[in-house]
């Protein structure tokens, strides 16, 4: 059935004579959510309707159109914001009841586990998102090159968030880190290592790594490139692949599990799972994996640690743009940062932000300066050398 939103749904059940279809056709879409926002619209026109036999004078048409753009501009100054976020919502949920104690406004939230920007792409103009909030730069970029968000010129974003960890036209902002690190056995002489380094023959064998294709590392390769070139690059990765102590495949905990094991004696993995595990939250088997291994914090000759992020951005037709940047600008302060952080053991975008004593164990970040954005362009490229060198085979 095709959507009906507030352009059409309105309008047509104010001039169409046989109201039974049309009413029946809008009745549909608030049963299937499509716009919970005007469930109160379609419940008094079926009201009024209802009391002429389905037929309705040019009175009561005009009554009825003055009532529903009455409400329907009373909604949109609402205090409530719509999130669509594909983070767990109890990861989340800390920092929105904050946000709602703090600012009276309501935070209503939409959790899909995949398929935000089809979801907002197909509910178009009528979409009543005003924030998406998801994982990885590629997706945030995604959404914008979608055309599905809006920039944002904030002072109080801006002064929060580093450059290279927001969009140059302010269409998506990071909220937290995750950094691509190195797990090394508790009891190895090693306190420093780079990236470039993980190639040297002298670790042949040693080396434990999920999938090349994984977002995760292709993200990783991607900012190779930016330091290195292609060519570099490729050479670095069939370095990589020789050094591994078995198939490229698994989780980031099965590095650490694989290293309590035996099996190898480095693992490139995100530093938040080692809260996760340490933390217990795994399980004891987990917990066992996690104190016995240590995290290295490896940079790029001549940079930083690659890091990725979870971010937002205000959707394109965000129905309460207002509320939506309060919002934002609520997840970049101390308080909201220091929540996040602690959450999932993630590392705060702001700079000085209250580390979790976990993650404040591993030394001190050096955040790469290469623009998150620059590091997405080279994606393909990245995923294509995976294939070219049989990381993954």
């Amino acid at each position: 059935m095709p959507a009906l939103g507030k352009g059409a749904c309105f309008p047509r059940l104010m001039r169409d004579r046989r109201e039974g279809a049309s009413f029946r056709r809008c009745r549909r879409l608030i049963f299937y959510g499509r716009h919970p926002r005007y469930l109160i619209h379609i419940l008094m026109i079926q009201n009024l309707a209802g009391s002429s036999g389905g037929k309705m004078s040019i009175i009561a048409r005009s009554a009825l159109a003055l009532v529903a753009v009455t409400l329907v501009t009373g909604a949109a100054h609402a205090d409530e914001v719509n999130l669509y976020t594909t983070r767990e919502p109890g990861l989340i949920q800390p920092l929105l009841d904050a946000f709602k104690s703090s600012t009276g406004i309501t935070v209503n939230t939409v959790f899909l586990k995949d398929g935000l920007a089809e979801r907002v792409a197909s509910e178009g103009e009528n979409s009543p998102a005003d924030i998406l909030m998801t994982v990885d730069a590629g997706n945030l970029v995604d959404l914008k090159d979608k055309g599905l968000t809006q920039p944002i010129d904030s002072k109080v974003l801006k002064e929060a968030v580093p450059a290279q960890l927001r969009d140059a036209d302010g269409d998506w902002y990071a909220l937290s880190m995750r950094a691509r690190v190195v797990y090394a056995d508790k009891d190895m002489e090693i306190d420093k290592i780079t990236y470039e380094e993980l190639s040297d023959p002298k670790w042949k064998g040693k080396i434990c790594i999920r999938a090349g294709q994984h977002p995760y590392n292709t993200a990783l390769f991607a900012d190779y490139i930016a330091h290195h070139g292609v060519a570099k690059t490729e050479e670095w990765l069939a370095g990589l692949k020789a050094n591994l102590a078995r198939k490229a495949a698994g989780g980031d905990r099965d590095g650490a599990k694989d290293i309590v094991g035996g099996i190898c004696d480095l693992a490139v993995a995100n530093s938040y799972y080692v809260g996760l595990m340490r933390s217990g939250k795994g399980g004891e088997d987990q917990k066992v994996w996690g104190e016995g291994i240590k995290v290295l914090l490896p940079t790029f000759q001549g940079g930083g640690t690659q890091v990725n992020i979870s971010g937002a951005a205000v959707a394109k037709h965000a129905p309460h743009k207002e509320e939506a940047v309060k919002l934002l600008e609520y997840l970049v302060s101390d308080e909201a940062q220091q929540i996040y952080a602690k959450a999932n053991y993630e590392y705060p975008v702001k700079p000085g932000a209250p580390l979790d004593p976990i993650v404040e164990s591993f030394g001190e970040l050096k955040i790469d300066t290469v623009p998150l954005s620059e590091i997405v362009s080279h994606r393909k490229q990245a995923s294509e050398l995976v294939d070219k060198v049989g990381f993954d085979n």
